[in-house]
């Protein structure tokens, strides 16, 4: 049932501002990356760390869905 919406999410825009997120911001680091090495090494215990790296990467997870059942309509 939730899929259905994802299903109608346009590709090129969903990409676009999923790759603008995950880059967000250019300088001097994308947060994305910093919240990711901060979670490797143990340091991401704030929650306003743990909210930052929901933020930058849930595009990017909303697009691997997209992409995933995109393929398996297509296949089909």
């Amino acid at each position: 049932m939730m899929f259905k919406y994802i299903d109608k999410i346009p590709l090129l825009p969903l990409t676009i501002a999923a790759v603008f997120m995950s880059l967000a911001p250019f300088a001097p680091e994308p947060h994305l990356i910093e919240k990711l090495r901060m979670l490797v090494n143990g340091e991401l215990t704030k929650g306003i760390d743990i909210f930052d790296l929901f933020w930058h990467s849930f595009l990017i997870v909303l697009l691997a869905i997209r992409l995933i059942r995109y393929k398996k309509t297509t296949v089909d």
